[in-house]
């Protein structure tokens, strides 16, 4: 898939989530998905190529960019703890489609349980 199909594919996703908006406060090129106020996902373009950046588990993501040759750290982000997914590769639907759900769950699982719109342990999981 390449980069507008990656980006049209994790949108929809993240809008289908519980709770998450859309919002272009960072600027014009920068959507950011948000849960309750806290990001989850955000996309721009980098030069010559739009992207996808989601939160990640550290060993998760360490696995990530290993296996994934378009999966590498997280484009102004903490490298441990965020990634940066880009179209053209060998990244399929449902791994983008996985990634942006455990991005969601991550992100959840750090609000006050009275504010998570889901439980992040049990949400999307053996669906």
């Amino acid at each position: 898939m390449d980069g507008q199909e990656l980006r049209k594919l994790a949108g929809d996703r993240a809008v289908e989530l519980p709770g998450a908006g859309l919002e272009h406060r960072v600027g014009p090129d920068w959507d950011l998905f948000k849960v309750r106020g806290k990001v989850f996902m955000l996309m721009t373009d980098m030069p010559g190529y739009p992207v996808v950046i989601l939160k990640a588990d550290p060993d998760d993501a360490a696995v990530l960019r290993e296996r994934h040759a378009d999966i590498t750290a997280g484009y102004h982000m903490d490298k441990r703890h965020w990634i940066t997914v880009e179209g053209g590769g060998a990244v399929d639907e449902k791994l983008v489609k996985e990634l942006v759900v455990d991005s969601y769950r991550l992100v959840v699982g750090g609000l006050p349980k009275s504010e998570r719109p889901v439980d992040p342990h049990t949400y999307g999981r053996g669906a």
